[in-house]
Parts: C-alpha cells; sequence; structure tokens
C-alpha cells in the first residue's frame, strides 16, 4: 500500500506517520507539505520524518493528476487548521480547505486512489445546545474554518466516485504531545500554563462545551479510514471521531489540569461574552464502526504527557500565547520577514 499524507508537518503529522510506520509496516508512506511549521519542532529525539520512505515539498492547491499517481491511499491533513487562522486568512481558507481538498479528491478519484480520508472537524455543530449531536444532525459552523469542513464534505459527498472510498473523520478538538507542539488548543494551553505560569486563565465563561481527542488516538482513527471494509460504512461516510468520555465543559478541562499541577490557580472570565462554540458529540456511530480503533488515551493521560513534555523541554514562557507555539504567530512572522505572501504562498525560495 502506498499512502500520501498530506500536511504531515504539522501537529497531527509525526504521530500519524509514527503510527502507520507501526501499524501498516510494509506501506510505503509519502509526505507532502508546504513546510510553514516545519521548523517548529519541541522535544523531539529525532526527526519525525525518519518515519517516512518518501517527504516531498509543495502546495496543495498545487498538486497535479501525476502527484497522484500510483498512491492507494490519501491521508489530507492539510488545512488552514484553526479558527484564529481561518479569521486572519478568511478567503485563504476556503481556497486551501475546501477548493483545494476538493480538487485533490477528484485527481485522486481520476488516479485510481482507493482511500481518500478527509480530516474534518466536530466544529461543524458550532453552537449546539441540548443533546450530543449525531452525524444526521443540523449543522451549525460559527467560523471560517469550521464554515469550509462543511462545505468540503457536501462536496465531497456529491461527488461520483468511481471507486474510490471516501471517509471524512470529524474529529473532536484535538490535544495531546507532538514532535510540533500546537499551544493555541484548549487543553495544551491550560498545561502549558500550569506548568509556566502555575496559573490558568479561562479567557470564557467555562460553560463551552467541548469534545476532546488525543493525537495518537486521531492516528488510529485514520488508520481504520485507511483499511475500513466499503461495507462497513459505505463508499462516503462522514463520522463522528473521539469519546462520550471526553466531552468536557470548559471549566472542567481546566480544573482536570489544576489537579494534576499542584499549586495551579483557576480564573475563569464571568464577565466573557457567551462563547458560540459550545457542543458536545454523540460518537456511536464511529464505536460500531470501528470497534477495535477506539480512543484509548484518557484526559489524565494526555495531561501527564504534556506536562512531561513540557518539562522536559525546559518550556517556561508565561508569553507562550504570542510565541512560536501558536501557529497564527508564525504565519504572521513568515509574512513580516517577506517569506510568505497574504494569500500563504513562499515568496523568497533563493
Amino acid at each position: 500500500m502506498k499512502v500520501l499524507i498530506t500536511g504531515n508537518l504539522g501537529y497531527v503529522g509525526p504521530g500519524v506517520s509514527a503510527h502507520l510506520r507501526k501499524a501498516l509496516p510494509a506501506a510505503h508512506l509519502v509526505g507532502l507539505d508546504s513546510g510553514f511549521f516545519a521548523h517548529a519542532l519541541s522535544n523531539a529525539q529525532s526527526l519525525p520524518e525518519r518515519m517516512l520512505d518518501e517527504q516531498r515539498f509543495g502546495d496543495v492547491r498545487d498538486l497535479s493528476a501525476a502527484d497522484m499517481s500510483g498512491f492507494d491511499g490519501v491521508v489530507h491533513l492539510a488545512a488552514v487548521s484553526n479558527d484564529p487562522m481561518g479569521n486572519r486568512f478568511e478567503a485563504v481558507t476556503h481556497e486551501i480547505n475546501c477548493e483545494a481538498s476538493v480538487r485533490l479528491a477528484k485527481l485522486a478519484d481520476e488516479a485510481k486512489v482507493k482511500r481518500f480520508v478527509f480530516a474534518s472537524s466536530c466544529s461543524v455543530y458550532g453552537f449546539a445546545p441540548g443533546a450530543a449531536r449525531r452525524e444526521g444532525d443540523a449543522l451549525n459552523p460559527q467560523t471560517a474554518y469550521a464554515k469550509s469542513k462543511v462545505e468540503t464534505e457536501r462536496r465531497l459527498a456529491g461527488m461520483n466516485h468511481s471507486g474510490m472510498t471516501v471517509t471524512c473523520l470529524r474529529f473532536a478538538t484535538a490535544c495531546g504531545m507532538s514532535d510540533r507542539l500546537r499551544l493555541d488548543l484548549v487543553l495544551n494551553d491550560f498545561v502549558a500554563s500550569s506548568v509556566a505560569q502555575k496559573r490558568i486563565t479561562v479567557l470564557s465563561d467555562g460553560t463551552p462545551w467541548r469534545p476532546l481527542i488525543d493525537v495518537r488516538d486521531m492516528a488510529r482513527a485514520i488508520e481504520w479510514a485507511l483499511v475500513r471494509p466499503v461495507e462497513s460504512g459505505g463508499p462516503f461516510l462522514s463520522v463522528n471521531v473521539g469519546s462520550e468520555l471526553w466531552n468536557y465543559q470548559v471549566k472542567d478541562l481546566a480544573n482536570a489540569v489544576a489537579k494534576a499541577s499542584p499549586g495551579t490557580t483557576v480564573s475563569i472570565n464571568q464577565q466573557a461574552q457567551p462563547d458560540t462554540r459550545s457542543y458536545k458529540v454523540d460518537f456511536s456511530l464511529f464505536r460500531s464502526l470501528a470497534p477495535q480503533h477506539q480512543p484509548q488515551v484518557t484526559l489524565e493521560n494526555a495531561i501527564a504527557r504534556l506536562r512531561e513534555g513540557l518539562t522536559g523541554m525546559g518550556f517556561a514562557d508565561s508569553d507562550f500565547r504570542s510565541s512560536h507555539f501558536m501557529r497564527l504567530k508564525i504565519l504572521e512572522s513568515h509574512i513580516a520577514a517577506g517569506r510568505l505572501s497574504p494569500s500563504l504562498r513562499w515568496l523568497d525560495r533563493n
């Protein structure tokens, strides 16, 4: 099996590469990435891409039919990957996350690729008070990022696939330690605050609901999507990926981190405007379809591994929200230095 992993030099990619190398030892794994965040290594003992057979560099907007030739599967992680970046680069978010994703799927289908795995998001549910949301429930995306995922899923579902099995994995909010760590994610932010400041500041009123998933469990789900029988979900499938055990209110996440970090205080902004990104998610379909690939990491495990990783790298930056651990800050620094255009294309390659 020959597999292309787009966006492999980001936060999720290192864990996916390592897991697929172990789970599919005979597979030929190829990474493709623009390289925006390739330098943002965090406590990595060796280069994560050692797990791959090839590393290619390129923009997913520029791929051709020839680039898809010979692949059996595509794992499409490449995206403008969170709400702050989506707000700052709204048009580009649609161009990369939606238009380029749909085009890539069409190229893959034409090249006779058998499996296309799209990294979608539970953020498609947006503001969803009440019962946990299932795949057939109404979608209510609140941000450019979430809207791009909704539109991509819709267009992938409408394609006439000539034998290609498409799986849209609606991941819960990512968390956990990575060789390219991001701290612009709620649990990671709280753990970093506890390590650097012994104080967690919750910017919202703490009441929004979030389902979470560790990056290692995301990799397990991706493996399943690459090998699942077509009759297990059909030729096109959108499925929530996570666990009901990981549906938490933000204030509960903060308190769990504080409990694991003696001496840490929690401050919640009771005067904050309501956060419209609040949703609980039902993961029963994923549980029934993929019983051998269910999440294994607990909240306590994820917190402990993040603390261990941050402590091991001597992390002590109390101003980390302005640092290179925030993906938007990296993009802005590239643009300010003249390396990257506002359309997120490299300028000077000399």
